[in-house]
C-alpha cells in the first residue's frame, strides 16, 4: 500500500503535467488567443447547434455557461468595461437599434427582396415551440446583450482592426485608424449578419467609427450591448423573431 506522501507527490505530478499542457502551452499564450478564441467557440457552437436540439430549452443556459467560461478563463485580463463616453454610447446604441429595425417597419416585405433573402434566412433558428419559455427568452437575451457584445468587440475591433494594421497588433493602440482595416472589418461584420447585411454594414461602420472616436473597449461593449438589448426587447414584444437568427 502506498503512503500518503507518495499519493500527494503523484497528485502534484499530475497537476504539473496538466499545467504544462494548458497554461504553459505556447499556443494558448499567443497574444491573439484572448481576442479570437471566444469568437471561434461562439461560431463553433453555431455550427453544431442542430445537434444540440435534443437539449431543448437547456441548450440556452448551457451555451451561456460555456461562453462565459471561455471569456473568464482566457479573456478576462484583456476585457475592460471602463467607458469614457457612457451616455453617448447608450444613446448611440439605441439609435443603431432603431436603424436596424426601421427598414422592415417602414417597408413591409422589404427584406424578402432577393438582395437579402439570397444571402441568409429570414427565419429564426430557435424552435418556435420554445419561444414561449421564459428561461429561453431570458438566456437568449443575456447572450445577445451581454456575451455577444464582449465576444464580437474583442474579435472585430480590439483584435482584427489592429491586426490588419500590423500583425504585432499589441503594439497598435485601440482605435488606431487605417482605411483598409476600417472597411474590411465593416464588410466582414456585415457578412456575419446574413439577410441583414445592409444594416450590418451601417452598424459596422458606426461601431468602427465609435472605436476610433473613443479608443475604448468599454464604450464598444456598452454601445453594442445597448443595441442588442433594445433589439431583444423589441423582438420579444413584437414577436418578430427573425431578428434572433
Amino acid at each position: 500500500m502506498r503512503g500518503a506522501g507518495e499519493k500527494s507527490s503523484e497528485r502534484h505530478l499530475r497537476y504539473d503535467l496538466l499545467s504544462d499542457l494548458t497554461l504553459e502551452d505556447p499556443r494558448l499564450k499567443h497574444p491573439a488567443i484572448p481576442y479570437v478564441l471566444p469568437m471561434a467557440v461562439f461560431l463553433g457552437i453555431l455550427a453544431i447547434q442542430s445537434y444540440l436540439a435534443p437539449l431543448g430549452s437547456f441548450e440556452f443556459p448551457l451555451r451561456v455557461l460555456v461562453l462565459t467560461g471561455v471569456l473568464w478563463f482566457f479573456s478576462r485580463h484583456v476585457i475592460s468595461f471602463r467607458c469614457v463616453r457612457p451616455l453617448q454610447s447608450i444613446l448611440l446604441g439605441v439609435a443603431v437599434c432603431a436603424m436596424w429595425v426601421l427598414p422592415d417597419q417602414l417597408f413591409p416585405g422589404y427584406r424578402t427582396h432577393w438582395l437579402f433573402s439570397s444571402v441568409g434566412t429570414l427565419n429564426t433558428s430557435i424552435d418556435l415551440n420554445l419561444l414561449s419559455n421564459p428561461m429561453v427568452l431570458f438566456f437568449r437575451t443575456i447572450r445577445a446583450a451581454v456575451l455577444v457584445p464582449i465576444i464580437e468587440e474583442l474579435f472585430w475591433r480590439a483584435w482584427m482592426m489592429r491586426w490588419l494594421i500590423k500583425p504585432e497588433f499589441e503594439t497598435v493602440p485601440l482605435g488606431a485608424y487605417s482605411a483598409q482595416a476600417f472597411w474590411i472589418v465593416a464588410a466582414l461584420f456585415a457578412s456575419e449578419h446574413g439577410a441583414f447585411w445592409e444594416v450590418g454594414l451601417l452598424c459596422g461602420v458606426i461601431y468602427n467609427w465609435w472605436m476610433v472616436k473613443t479608443k475604448s473597449l468599454g464604450d464598444m461593449i456598452l454601445v453594442h450591448g445597448v443595441t442588442n438589448l433594445c433589439l431583444s426587447v423589441f423582438t420579444v414584444m413584437t414577436k418578430q423573431w427573425q431578428y434572433w437568427q
